[in-house]
């Protein structure tokens, strides 16, 4: 029995076309993944299905019947939840309150509170979602926060749950958990549409995959009867070369070099006395599970950050305060999160090319800016680094989120940098971009400059760094080289030093 039915979808955001004629049939108990570059129209998809948007022209059928899905109270009514990719909760109310938030449960015309704390219990034990129903959201980790919002859909009877980029934002660790529930749910009878790029997480959860691209539909396969190459082809309209080539390079001078780094956050010391070096043409790369001090090390590196103690050098030079003092001695960077640190989303593709230089020759003299030279320095560097975009002009906010980040790379690698500091550079990225993105820092490694990678991926971390730095709870344990094993990597993440050494 088919669970969703989409019959010709089409969906216009002005000039934009976002879904073209989509057809997409859903088969009840199935894990089905939505693959596709950012911007394939996946996520207006489905929220189509949830309804957040109207489509333009086409049909809906859930469980084989017609419906009209005006508002997410009509899919909600339907059995229909979705889970978005940046989540719907208060951080300072409870779990519990969070997930029976327009759902309250009543006795006596008065809330229950413990009623609902044992119905949230009994739901997440059901399916293993490891939550304290009682704890407020700002005091768990993201995983937890992930489970809450599924534990929202699940209590109100959603029999077809959406999952957009569940990934995005969890460690391996807790992406391998999200799995086990997500085969618990389809175990249950439960339908789950999986909204992803990545392709190992498609082949390793779905039983089918629906490939979009430019907001088409590509192609529907059986996962088992496909492979990685064949679907990032079909993503991207060529071939894409999944396994990084690394040359070897000629290693040249310290560039970089950190000394007894320490860092206090108001959790207490986030960073602990971290001392290494980073030479010319070379990428050292930092392996740990997000939050063991990674943010708050990047964060004092590029100078948004006060160090406790220690020193830092570039090219011999100690850095003075503040992130306008690295930029000037040639350090470049490549933020964690592109919204927060990388882009300024209401401001166009031209401005946001010229952030941190923007008072700088040529872009402006005596105060005053020259539209000529920011408008051709980017159309140059649009063209050169292939960041889609419908104008110089255009809102960064309405770019995909692979092209935000191919901007934010573009911005920093054509200030000709000596030192680039490359925190998360593929986070949220498909599968072009990350192939983009691999080869623009290779390309400076080979140029003679000093990378710092800092990533949650430690596929990433193996595939670019001639060095390896594993960090845990605030400190470098263990340097490992190039070939590491990920079994022994994964051991030293964890903070098991004696089993990994």
């Amino acid at each position: 029995m088919h669970a969703v039915t989409l019959h010709d979808i089409t969906k216009r955001f002005g000039t934009l076309v976002a879904n073209k004629t989509v057809r997409l049939t859903v088969t009840r108990g199935e894990v089905h993944c939505l693959l596709g570059e950012n911007g394939a129209g996946k996520t207006t998809l489905m929220k189509i299905l949830f309804g957040l948007y109207q489509a333009d022209s086409g049909s809906i059928r859930v469980n084989e019947q017609p419906v009209m899905i005006r508002r997410p109270d009509d899919a909600i009514g339907l059995g229909i939840g979705m889970v978005h990719q940046h989540f719907m909760l208060v951080p300072r109310l409870t779990v519990t309150e969070n997930v029976i938030a327009g759902s309250e449960v009543s006795r006596n015309g008065f809330l229950d509170m413990n009623a609902a704390v044992e119905d949230i219990t009994k739901l997440a034990e059901r399916y293993r979602l490891r939550v304290d129903a009682r704890a407020r959201v700002e005091n768990i980790s993201v995983g937890q926060q992930q489970r809450v919002e599924i534990l929202k859909a699940l209590y109100r009877k959603a029999e077809i749950l959406i999952l957009d980029e569940p990934t995005a934002v969890l460690t391996p660790q807790e992406t391998d958990d999200l799995f086990e529930i997500i085969r618990r749910l389809k175990s249950d009878g439960k339908t789950v549409i999986f909204i992803t790029h990545k392709l190992r997480e498609t082949m390793a959860i779905s039983d089918r995959v629906t490939v979009l691209r430019d907001g088409a539909v590509v192609d529907t396969l059986n996962t088992a009867e496909t492979t990685p190459a064949e679907l990032a082809r079909r993503m991207v309209g060529r071939d894409v070369l999944l396994r990084v080539e690394r040359p070897p390079s000629d290693i040249g001078e310290p560039l970089l070099s950190v000394r007894d780094l320490s860092v206090v956050s108001r959790y207490g010391t986030a960073v602990e006395s971290i001392s290494f070096t980073v030479r010319a043409g070379e990428i050292l790369g930092i392996a740990g599970v997000e939050g063991n001090g990674q943010l708050e090390l990047e964060e004092a590196i590029v100078g948004l950050r006060k160090l406790s103690s220690g020193t830092m050098t570039v090219q011999g030079k100690e850095l003075a305060s503040g992130p306008d003092a690295r930029r000037m001695v040639g350090m470049a960077h490549i933020p964690s999160d592109r919204l927060r640190r990388g882009v300024v989303p209401d401001f166009s593709v031209a401005w946001n090319l010229i952030l941190g230089s923007q008072w700088r020759s040529p872009f402006s003299r005596r105060g005053a800016f020259s539209r000529k030279q920011i408008n051709e320095h980017a159309e140059r560097v649009v063209a050169q680094y292939g960041i889609r975009c419908g104008s110089i002009d255009a809102p960064v906010r309405s770019l995909s989120g692979g092209n935000q980040q191919k901007l934010v790379v573009a911005r920093e690698l054509s200030r000709n940098p000596e030192v680039v500091i490359a925190c998360q550079p593929t986070r949220g990225v498909d599968v072009g971009a990350i192939e983009y993105i691999h080869n623009q820092l290779l390309a400076m490694r080979a140029a003679g400059k000093a990378i710092l990678l800092i990533s949650a991926e430690l596929d990433e971390v193996r595939a670019l760094s001639d060095r390896i730095l594993v960090m845990y709870e605030g400190r470098i344990v263990a340097e490992r080289s190039s070939d590491a094993g990920e079994s022994e990597l994964g051991l030293l993440m964890a903070g098991h030093q004696a089993e990994a050494g």
